[in-house]
């Protein structure tokens, strides 16, 4: 018989454990996260090989893309597969996982790329709840509209960073500028100031927190 096990992709399923654990259930399915909350895909590998499941499938669930939930969670049972010596069969969408899936390392992710910025955005459970998924979006469209890349800012998804009772919380590095709440009529402006033309902006800038960026006022 096939156990069915429901991979959960994206970082803000972290955030929604209650409801994907209670989905699986009701599937008569494991859960598995590919990021951000436990078990991860690989230990509850390990754990249906060591009960001797011979066979299983792969169904992912997200509140994501799903290419990219394909592309990665193919990924991570193909990096599982080659380092098992009698696997079980893993069925995953309309193909069986070989083990020549693409690998984990790859020369293009040896080293930190160059960027200006590090924008961090909180995808943990109050940010998310206050919005923090139409800030990002807000974010990310905010910076094609600007013309601003991965050089000028690398921007990462999170768990939680604390100061939540201002959240959608943000924080801008080198400048150690954190700001909160980031609402998503707030994400232009940040952009076009302070990623684009190094303006910090006083009035969202959390008090206590921050490092005056070099040469501002």
């Amino acid at each position: 018989m096939s156990v069915l096990v429901h991979v959960a992709t994206a970082l803000p399923d972290a955030a929604r454990q209650p409801v994907l654990r209670r989905a699986a259930a009701d599937a008569g399915a494991r859960i598995a996260f590919l990021q951000g909350a436990e078990p991860t895909l690989v230990r509850v590998l390990d754990e249906l090989q060591a009960e001797g499941v011979r066979e299983l499938r792969l169904e992912p669930i997200s509140t994501d893309d799903l290419g990219y939930a394909r592309s990665w969670v193919g990924r991570v049972a193909g990096h599982w597969h080659r380092e098992q010596v009698d696997p079980p069969t893993i069925h995953f969408g309309e193909r069986v996982i070989t083990g020549r899936e693409a690998p984990l390392s790859s020369s293009a992710w040896d080293a930190p790329p160059d960027h200006r910025h590090h924008l961090l955005l909180c995808r943990g459970p109050r940010c998310s709840a206050r919005g923090s998924d139409d800030t990002y979006r807000a974010l990310v469209m905010a910076l094609v509209e600007t013309g601003l890349t991965d050089q000028d800012v690398l921007m990462a998804q999170t768990g939680c960073l604390f100061p939540c009772n201002h959240g959608p919380v943000a924080v801008v590095h080198p400048e150690g500028a954190w700001y909160g709440p980031v609402l998503p009529g707030d994400a232009a402006r940040l952009v076009r100031e302070h990623l684009a033309a190094d303006r910090p902006l006083d009035d969202l800038r959390l008090p206590g927190s921050t490092v005056p960026t070099e040469g501002a006022s």
